[in-house]
């Protein structure tokens, strides 16, 4: 990876390089409230536009994840306490069938497509979160916890409310804040009711080139940008 950069936007909009098709970066969530990176995933990009980054989580493919600092997996840990108990990280694998991930520039979410194993589509699911803030090295962002499940029939439905109302309780999100992040799953509702980008896009019938490796997971996946640093 180059030196670190920073650009105005999540896309190549902001004037800087842009990915090329296969090119590896990072997708990588902040843990909320605090700076530090928690969940990093290695991705293929797709399409890498001024109005579309597009990138393939691939099977099998090393990541981050949170855990316990007791050992525990976070969604094993009920509600009440799975937000206040200390955290840290953990090396995984992305089990399963592979995910294509879809963000606009200045979205406050981005669109996700599973599949079953056969490429038989499963559901869009829009992912609530902070517009990514992207580096040379990938994008960062912020989980918001509340997300959204489409479906084939264009029916769809609201995501871990559990999550999202455990997580104010636990001081992770402010009111003002959770606020937000239910207007911007509003605006989702009313774009998915439309049927607007990407739903009507046909992403559901696009395939990974075969030829593309599975990205690795660097030494460093959670260094700090250039940015960033003081």
């Amino acid at each position: 990876m180059t030196a670190d950069t920073v650009e105005t936007t999540d896309t190549a909009g902001g004037g800087g390089r842009s990915w090329a098709p296969g090119e590896h970066i990072l997708w990588r969530y902040r843990g909320n409230a605090t700076d530090r990176i928690h969940i990093c995933r290695p991705v293929t990009v797709v399409q890498d536009t001024a109005d579309l980054l597009a990138v393939w989580l691939a099977p099998g493919t090393p990541c981050v994840k949170p855990q316990l600092a007791d050992g525990t997996w976070v969604h094993r840990e009920p509600l009440s306490t799975r937000y206040t108990k200390p955290r840290t990280t953990v090396p995984c694998r992305w089990l399963g069938t592979g995910v294509l991930k879809l963000a606009r520039p200045g979205e406050p979410w981005s669109v996700w497509l599973f599949w079953e194993p056969g490429w038989r589509f499963k559901n869009w699911y829009v992912n609530l979160e902070e517009p990514r803030l992207r580096w040379s090295g990938g994008i960062d962002s912020e989980d918001h916890f509340l997300d959204i499940a489409v479906y084939p029939d264009r029916g769809w439905e609201w995501k871990d409310e559990d999550e999202f109302a455990a997580a104010q309780r636990a001081g992770l999100m402010a009111p003002e804040q959770a606020e937000r992040v239910r207007a911007a799953g509003r605006a989702a509702v009313d774009l998915i009711d439309s049927w607007g980008r990407p739903f009507r896009e046909g992403w559901e019938d696009w395939r990974p080139d075969p030829r593309w490796s599975v990205p690795s997971l660097p030494a460093d996946w959670d260094r700090t940008p250039a940015h960033m640093r003081s």
